[in-house]
């Protein structure tokens, strides 16, 4: 498939006769793709059943005579202020209790049966209108699910929905009071409408019961999600995509991805920099105006996995700096450049960059585009026009699996969120540092989901932290011919949240059981032997398998046997490194020292190599400035 481009537009903030010439110029740069639409319901039908459609037939017809694709979005992120009148009760609860007001995005609880409704209706209008359409090439239901903190809701239509999810999956309050273990603390029920919502508790609420809320939160955006697909699917044969955030993790995105044909997700490498990716000060000084060097291709690789048959794009690529991050810096010059070719090389077939002209009013307006309000063009458009030349000489996307598999788990992230034991550990901070250490030696990775059959192939399959480990995934990993690495708090739970007998991690062929666990403050890690040292979380190991890694004073961290490597603790990036060329050496892989900042991926054509640093970076005889970016064909 041809690697594409193009941006997002929203024809309904410009005047009309500026589309032609809009158009006009984005044929121009060499993009194929404009996604429109997502937030125009408010102008689609300004009052209920005051549909027009006019002005989207038009700005359709438009960008479709200049050779353009339409991405067409169903406006379900912002229904207009007149839903509100008629469903007063759809907005989302906060965990406080607390109401999401109306008059910015995303005010809607997945659970409100009216809105529910209103969303379909309105998918239903258009996908009638557009389902045929030539010029809409391909459709995105919603926008961000589970952006600003909304897929947790509190309100009385998700008690309602969350005490039949509980009925339908318990069956009793019998199996429900037993599963849940609500013998402590005297929490038993007699009937399913007396189970409320797990928030303003006295204290910490049973986790078995949060983990509950946290299944059926992520099983109301699929139902969401797959209303609209199933309506789309009636009327066009387009594929259908959503576009999905950094590090939201609050839905199963597997689940829904299943519905979809393509997983996309928005790229904002420097506003995701301070408050998401979760690194230190000084790296992010240093990738102030780079991003960090792992963040953005972890997630390529994850939305490569959610994606049907690996179809994955990027919808929102940040072209300039933003609005709404900590702070807002401009991007290093081909760095925009620079974060398009990474996403082609982890297997993206469409980039499209938020957005085409940066907006003269409301929230967005210090976010830029490429163009500027004044239609000026802004650095970032010298550089898309770049990549599109350059795309005139390049092969099409050509995936190959990778040597290493890393498996996360949505489940797994709720469970530690629930459950972190040290003030900051999360699952997803865990999986991350795992990822960027076999980036760091130059490793091409497969996220994996888990399940079964996603194992085949690997060479090296890591699975940090999976907290519940279903019989059917252990018997996989066992089955496998990869080097295997599982812990730390591998089934250290059921699927209820109870500690299992026998004690975790009960591994057939690995002698070890966690006697004890501790969380380290940040200012006392244990060092290693060797180097390196285990911080925030550490389990003391029962076990006669040989130590891969130990404390100075010879407490086994972790321990291997066979294509096995049990480990105890959380590392830092030196101890995290030192075993991941273990790991490596082991399952037979070359390992290469990449100076700070550069990344290499290889598809089944070529290899790339990108250097993230603000310094000229040496790898061998290459050289690579500072935003570098070298493609080189395999012969």
């Amino acid at each position: 498939m041809k690697r594409t481009l193009g941006t997002c537009y929203y024809p309904e903030h410009w005047p009309e006769d500026m589309w032609e010439v809009d158009a006009a110029r984005m044929a121009a740069l060499g993009l194929t793709w404009v996604r429109i639409g997502e937030f125009g319901w408010s102008v689609i039908e300004p009052a209920p059943g005051e549909l027009q459609f006019d002005w989207l037939d038009r700005a359709i017809d438009t960008l479709g005579r200049h050779g353009l694709k339409v991405v067409l979005g169903t406006p379900t992120a912002t229904p207009p202020r007149w839903m509100l009148d008629r469903h007063q009760d759809m907005l989302a609860v906060d965990a406080e209790g607390r109401a999401r007001g109306f008059g910015s995005r995303r005010h809607y609880c997945f659970s409100h049966a009216g809105y529910f409704e209103e969303s379909k209706r309105i998918t239903r209008l258009l996908a009638e209108r557009y389902g045929r359409n030539p010029h809409v090439a391909a459709w995105q239901t919603d926008n961000e699910y589970g952006c600003h903190d909304t897929i947790l809701s509190y309100s009385d239509a998700a008690r309602s929905a969350f005490q039949d999810w509980c009925a339908q999956r318990y069956q009793s309050t019998d199996a429900l009071n037993r599963a849940w273990g609500n013998v402590f603390w005297s929490m038993i029920y007699d009937d399913f409408e007396q189970i409320g919502l797990p928030n303003l508790t006295v204290t910490e609420p049973n986790p078995a019961h949060v983990m509950a809320f946290r299944r059926f939160s992520s099983d109301q955006v699929v139902r969401f999600n797959r209303a609209q697909v199933d309506i789309i699917r009636a009327h066009s044969d387009a594929p259908i995509a959503h576009n999905y955030m950094g590090r939201v993790t609050e839905f199963d995105h597997y689940k829904v991805g299943a519905d979809l044909d393509i997983a996309t997700w928005d790229s904002y490498p420097l506003g995701f920099l301070e408050d998401r990716v979760g690194r230190p000060v000084e790296d992010q000084r240093a990738y102030a105006r780079q991003g960090d060097p792992d963040f953005q291709a972890f997630h390529h690789d994850l939305y490569r996995a959610v994606g049907k048959n690996g179809r994955w794009w990027v919808m929102e690529q940040q072209p300039g700096p933003v609005n709404w991050a900590p702070y807002n810096p401009a991007p290093l010059p081909g760095m925009v450049r620079l974060w398009t070719w990474e996403a082609f090389a982890h297997g993206a077939e469409a980039v499209c960059y938020f957005r085409w002209r940066q907006a003269a009013m409301a929230q967005e307006q210090m976010h830029a585009g490429l163009l500027r309000p004044d239609s000026v063009e802004a650095p970032g458009f010298g550089e898309a026009q770049q990549v599109a030349a350059e795309l005139t000489a390049t092969p099409e996307v050509a995936p190959a699996q990778a040597p290493v598999g890393l498996i996360f788990d949505y489940e797994a992230e709720w469970m530690w969120a629930i459950q972190p034991h040290a003030k900051g550990a999360s699952y997803f901070a865990l999986v991350f540092d795992t990822y960027r250490a076999l980036r760091r030696v130059g490793l091409d990775v497969d996220i994996l989901p888990p399940q079964p059959e996603a194992l085949a192939g690997y060479k090296l399959i890591l699975a940090p932290g999976l907290m519940h480990l279903p019989d059917a995934l252990l018997t996989a990993l066992l089955a496998s011919d990869a080097q295997v690495l599982l812990g730390p708090r591998t089934a250290a739970r059921d699927a209820d949240f109870r500690i299992p007998l026998p004690l975790p991690p009960a591994l057939p062929g690995l002698p070890v059981t966690v006697s004890r666990v501790e969380s380290l403050r940040p200012d006392m890690p244990e060092p290693l032997r060797g180097g390196g040292a285990a911080q925030m979380y550490l389990e003391d190991l029962e076990t006669t398998a040989d130590p891969v890694l130990e404390t100075n004073s010879g407490v086994p961290v972790a321990v291997g046997a066979e294509a096995m490597i049990y480990l105890g603790g959380w590392l830092d990036d030196t101890a995290m490194d030192r075993l991941t060329r273990v790991l490596c050496a082991r399952a037979d892989l070359e390992t290469f020292d990449l100076p700070e900042g550069v990344r290499t991926r290889t598809t089944a054509a070529e290899r790339f190599w990108f250097n993230h640093s603000s310094q000229e970076r040496q790898v061998g005889r290459i050289t690579l400035p500072p935003a570098g970016v070298l493609r080189v064909p395999l012969v």
